[in-house]
């Protein structure tokens, strides 16, 4: 019997310990969210979770009552066994299913269709995702990145979605700023500190994350000023390869993983 306790004991600590990583957003994703919409995603996923959990709780104990009610008890051993029963849903429906991280397929699905807050919650997701792997001064720039998405999605909210405008402004967010990371991702780690024409690859991905920075909040701006006109003259940069028009009249050196 004192077995039995201690090890419904450890179980139950092991599904709140279980429990508090998920709220977290779970072992295998980082836990800092960049914006609100990644957060609203991971806080919709683990909603669903929850609700799982609380289903699979109310099963086990009604199914208790009724088997006692039948048997006329289901004695102290019943009552550990429901517990266990209990702490075992809790772990199982606390990591499974794990939630799926949007890929760069999922993102070029998004942009010509869906909410477009749903688009940046997913970049923001993928971009967590690819955090890691970065330089740490990149990595900081995605840090900040997240707080100007959502700035900028909740501005595009007030946009015709089929504006020009706002159409290429979704397809830098959901293709060109993605395609500048998984750039500097082909580079073989090795790699990436090698000087290339007076830069390392880990300094052009800075330069160039910080070019698209200042775009987006420049967009934003503008899309809070109401100045679309302006905004679809200043889409000139959907045009340019990972940086080459942003660098104004001096042509930018090519972005890792495209250079001749």
């Amino acid at each position: 019997m004192a077995d039995s306790t201690h090890t419904s004991d450890q179980i139950l600590r092991a599904a709140g310990t279980s429990l508090q990583v998920q709220r977290a957003g779970g072992t295998h994703r980082p836990a800092k969210s960049i914006g609100q919409g990644s957060a609203r995603m991971k806080a919709g996923h683990f909603r669903k979770k929850l609700g799982r959990v609380l289903l699979a709780v109310a099963g086990i104990w009604i199914a208790a009552t009724l088997a006692g009610l039948v048997i006329g008890g289901i004695g102290f051993a019943g009552v550990m066994l429901t517990l266990i029963a209990t702490a075992a849903a809790f772990l199982v429906f606390t990591r499974y299913p794990r939630m799926k991280l949007p890929t760069r397929a999922d993102l070029n699905a998004s942009l010509n269709k869906g909410d477009v807050r749903q688009l940046v919650g997913r970049t923001e997701l993928w971009l967590e995702s690819q955090r890691p792997a970065l330089p740490p001064p990149a990595a900081k720039i995605v840090d900040d990145m997240g707080v100007q998405l959502d700035a900028l999605g909740l501005q595009l909210e007030h946009v015709d979605q089929s504006h020009p405008a706002a159409q290429e402004v979704r397809k830098l967010v959901g293709e060109v700023l993605p395609e500048m990371v998984d750039s500097y991702r082909r580079i073989p780690a090795h790699l990436r500190k090698e000087e290339r024409g007076g830069r390392t690859p880990d300094q052009q991905l800075e330069d160039s994350l910080g070019k698209i920075s200042r775009e987006i909040d420049s967009v934003t701006r503008q899309l809070a000023e109401g100045s679309l006109d302006d905004l679809a003259i200043r889409t000139r940069y959907l045009d340019y390869r990972y940086g080459e028009a942003l660098e104004g009249p001096d042509p930018a050196p090519a972005l890792p993983g495209k250079a001749d």
